[in-house]
């Protein structure tokens, strides 16, 4: 793969992935965003130019995002059009927003899974990239399901990047399609 990770940048100081970017020695960025309650665009912002600072531009950038619960801005979106990948644990369109294995699970489905998309200015809307499917099982519970999406989310993912760094694919719409991808 011709990609490196540039930095890791959370709004949480205790997030998991900042101590494993740290055994790495890949810079770690750690951003409050509670004192930007309300001013989403502000935050962005700041993000933004950490981005820049560590060579993330919206031109030769990935933006990846994972474990992050917050929206974020239609300016970083048109920003970093296109740029921005983002893992969901449900076949999306299907159960989009949070707790999307009790969603499943309430609503009876006999299979789950995950999908690696763009993020646009929608809830979990944008072009799909890669999805697998995980069965539900009866005795599931909303942690066992989580487990098992969780194990194929750390599958895909890094396949789903991949894909994009080779650069061997175009967007027509809502579609995302592979050029000479066995």
């Amino acid at each position: 793969m011709g990609a490196s990770i540039k930095v890791v940048i959370s709004n949480k100081p205790d997030a998991y992935a900042l101590e494993r970017a740290k055994k790495e020695n890949i810079p770690t960025e750690y951003i409050d965003s509670k004192p930007y309650k309300g001013r989403r665009e502000e935050y962005d912002q700041l993000l933004i130019g950490k981005l820049l600072e560590y060579g993330v531009t919206p031109e030769n950038g990935l933006v990846i995002m994972a474990g992050y619960l917050r929206i974020i801005s239609s300016m970083f979106i048109k920003k970093y059009s296109k740029r921005i990948i983002n893992i969901h644990p449900s076949l999306l369109p299907a159960f989009t927003g949070l707790e999307a294995q009790r969603q499943a699970l309430e609503y009876g489905v006999k299979i789950t899974g995950c999908t690696v998309h763009f993020a646009d200015e929608g809830l979990d809307t944008g072009p799909i990239i890669i999805q697998t499917v995980v069965p539900v099982h009866d005795k599931d519970t909303v942690e066992s399901l989580r487990a098992r999406i969780l194990d194929e989310e750390h599958r895909i993912y890094p396949e789903a990047i991949r894909l994009l760094v080779d650069g061997k694919y175009e967007i027509e719409g809502r579609k995302v399609k592979f050029v000479n991808h066995e």
